[in-house]
């Protein structure tokens, strides 16, 4: 703050948005003009789709790569991102904040992943914590004898809609924490077999036991084929894939199966305050109009009897649109390659 004289001396008021003059007891003073409070750029609803994107691109790249040819019929122009965001945009939101994303975060969440016109691989969760498919194996106990030839012969026997040179892959993912700055990490292992009568590999030689363990079923020697460990802070997914006689891909849909005790709070309602503060807040001054508040009754000359409805601004408004895949600018990251889904 500054006293002046000279022309500033008679001025008062704001002169430019850094510096205003003001007139005291003491001659006039030069003085910086208060700041404003910056008002946020987005809307509630623009917010929710912006925070929710974050933890599904990070689940995006957990996958690393693997999900090239999970969607079947992708149309070509998208990529498997928008694909994933699509079937998981809405359902069950969870949210990250800009600086956890920033960081690498990542959460372990229940999200789609692929999508296709095979038969679905239900999971289940046993008593004691063991997650287990609906893969029926008869009365095979797997072994570190147990060939891949084996274990096809015993899941074609015992499974309407399985062929030979079908793939079983099993994906497991794993929810970390960072002990000094808090942030969720999560790290994603995959395993495959081809289901060939002929191949007479040692199983475990080509897929781990996490995976491919005998469960029993509690019905006397019968067997399905489920995780060797309780599933926790965690998610698993057995997928069922196929190469068809022209070189396309089929595959069944599925969804990740989580326990992780940090979705609790990541699916909060003071998590998700915590994801929109970190990209600015909601601009909770925006208003939109509204469909009901927007038409208008005119009338029309007596004679006619007759009204009409002026609603055609309706669609101007724009700002309750929610879109079903996002803006190429608010694509936290895409990638597409390799795929661990299709054979070698």
């Amino acid at each position: 703050m500054a006293k002046t004289s000279g022309f500033l001396s008679e001025t008062r008021g704001k002169l430019n948005d850094s510096f205003q003059t003001r007139q005291t007891v003491n001659g006039t003073i030069l003085a910086r003009s208060p700041r404003k409070a910056s008002t946020p750029r987005r809307s509630e609803k623009q917010m929710f789709m912006r925070c929710q994107l974050s933890n599904v691109a990070a689940n995006h790249q957990l996958y690393n790569d693997r999900l090239l040819l999970a969607f079947e019929g992708k149309p070509s122009g998208v990529s498997v991102y928008n694909m994933m965001i699509q079937a998981n945009y809405g359902v069950s939101p969870v949210f990250i904040t800009k600086q956890e994303r920033l960081n690498g975060g990542c959460v372990v969440a229940d999200y789609q992943f692929c999508r296709g016109s095979l038969t679905s691989i239900a999971v289940e969760k046993k008593a004691n914590g063991v997650v287990m498919s609906d893969i029926a194996l008869g009365g095979l106990v797997i072994g570190a004898e147990t060939t891949v030839a084996q274990l096809a012969a015993a899941v074609i026997a015992n499974n309407a809609g399985w062929e030979e040179h079908d793939q079983i892959t099993f994906f497991h993912a794993k929810q970390t924490r960072d002990a000094f700055s808090g942030v969720p990490r999560a790290t994603m292992d995959s395993w495959k077999v081809v289901l060939d009568k002929n191949d007479e590999t040692a199983l475990l030689t080509q897929v781990s036991a996490l995976g491919f363990t005998s469960v029993s079923t509690g019905a006397d020697g019968q067997y399905v084929l489920g995780m060797r460990e309780p599933l926790a802070n965690a998610g698993c997914a057995w997928v069922h894939s196929r190469q068809d006689k022209g070189g396309a891909l089929k595959v069944g849909s599925q969804r990740l199966f989580v326990e992780n005790e940090l979705l609790t709070y990541y699916r909060s309602d003071a998590a998700k305050k915590a994801a929109y503060d970190s990209y600015g807040g909601v601009n909770t001054r925006a208003v939109y109009l509204k469909p009901e508040s927007s038409v208008a009754t005119v009338a029309t000359d007596s004679n006619s009897g007759s009204s009409q409805n002026g609603n055609s601004g309706d669609n101007a408004a724009g700002g309750d649109q929610q879109p079903t895949t996002p803006a190429s600018g608010d694509n936290p990251g895409d990638s597409d390659g390799g795929d661990d889904l299709d054979k070698d």
